[in-house]
């Protein structure tokens, strides 16, 4: 017989995306009726404006329909209040969002040197990753000189979410999360000491909804001071990813944060030479714009193998600029991914 107990029972068998949890345990369900076959019942989501509610509603109307007994299922939707919600949930509090997070590998891109192309190597690892279908997400931890935000065309603000923030997400569904995004104006400068800096990291991390990621990948500022610190000993970090230019000068400092990701047990799994080279668009020769390459001085102090040797090229920079770094195409792209991905591969096969 169909009664509210059946469709309670059924509804148990149902999780909301974000939370993990089953929408009777969260008391997400707030009425049902049932008149000649047909149920009516009513949902009230976590927060407002959820972004998952299409999907929290389909699974809502799947599984009551599945009964034989149902012929017509409506599926009305509201939202908690903020006192129902820490009922619920309890008060918010720092890293609340952390328990909520599956991430199978977090993965630092570093340098000692700025302006190497960090961020750059990030957005297309990313950008590889998600083509491949992988779940991706970007942590900028550049908290003084953001550069993530601009090559993906993204500002801020992010929305809320039932126990933290919800990182915005790129065109092609990359979730990423940005101090930029927070300030009141972008170009407003992030004037703090380093264990500010540190502490802002640790709530990216712990306070952001990333939900089921296979890879996030960690934007490290330039240097060896407390930002990376923070991030390899206060983050889950699995591996990181050390970028150079072929400059005597950048090895050498690069080498520096070889030593420190050594000195705290963090492994690097490869490394990447980037404006390694130009290609001249009417003769096809490749031109060393800064010198030979002392990548495999790297390579050697690394105990790392090389991942990629990147090009200058004009296009991707005019790409990045413009918001587009997923819209880069390079020849070097697949065989970094590769590379990559056999240097940090996943604990188990990713879900297809």
């Amino acid at each position: 017989m169909l009664d509210k107990d059946k469709i309670l029972v059924t509804l148990s068998q149902v999780n909301d995306p974000e939370l993990h949890r089953s929408l009777t345990d969260l008391k997400m369900v707030r009425d049902v009726k049932i008149q000649d076959g047909k149920v009516d019942v009513t949902i009230a989501l976590t927060v407002p404006n959820c972004p998952l509610k299409v999907q929290i509603e389909s699974d809502v109307r799947a599984a009551i329909a599945a009964l034989p007994e149902v012929k017509q299922v409506a599926v009305n939707l509201t939202s908690m209040t903020e006192e129902e919600r820490k009922a619920v949930l309890g008060e918010a509090k720092e890293g609340a969002a952390a328990p909520y997070n599956h991430i199978r590998r977090v993965v630092a891109v570093m340098s000692g040197k700025g302006g190497v192309g960090k961020s750059l190597v990030t957005g297309l690892l990313a950008t590889a990753l998600a083509r491949e279908g992988y779940r991706v997400g970007v942590l900028d931890a550049d908290i003084t000189g953001p550069s993530i935000p601009t090559l993906f065309g993204l500002h801020g603000p992010p929305e809320p979410g039932p126990v933290g923030i919800r990182p915005l997400q790129s065109r092609i569904g990359i979730k990423v999360i940005s101090m930029n995004f927070l300030l009141e104006n972008e170009d407003t400068p992030v004037i703090w000491r380093g264990p500010l800096i540190g502490r802002a990291i640790t709530q990216l991390w712990g306070d952001v909804m990333w939900g089921d990621l296979d890879y996030l990948l960690v934007d490290l500022p330039p240097g060896t001071s407390d930002a990376s610190l923070t991030t390899m000993q206060s983050l889950p970090v699995n591996g990181i990813v050390m970028v150079t230019t072929p400059q005597g000068l950048a090895s050498m400092v690069v080498r520096k944060a070889v030593h420190m990701a050594q000195a705290v047990n963090t492994p690097i799994v490869g490394v990447v030479e980037n404006m390694a080279y130009f290609v001249c668009p009417d003769t096809g020769k490749r031109h060393f714009i800064f010198g030979p390459s002392h990548v495999s001085e790297v390579m050697l102090t690394a105990g790392a193998p090389l991942l990629a040797q990147l090009p200058i090229d004009p296009q991707v920079s005019a790409l990045c600029d413009a918001g587009d770094v997923e819209q880069v195409t390079l020849v070097e792209i697949p065989a970094l991914l590769e590379a990559f991905i056999q240097a940090m591969p996943l604990m188990i096969n990713r879900p297809t």
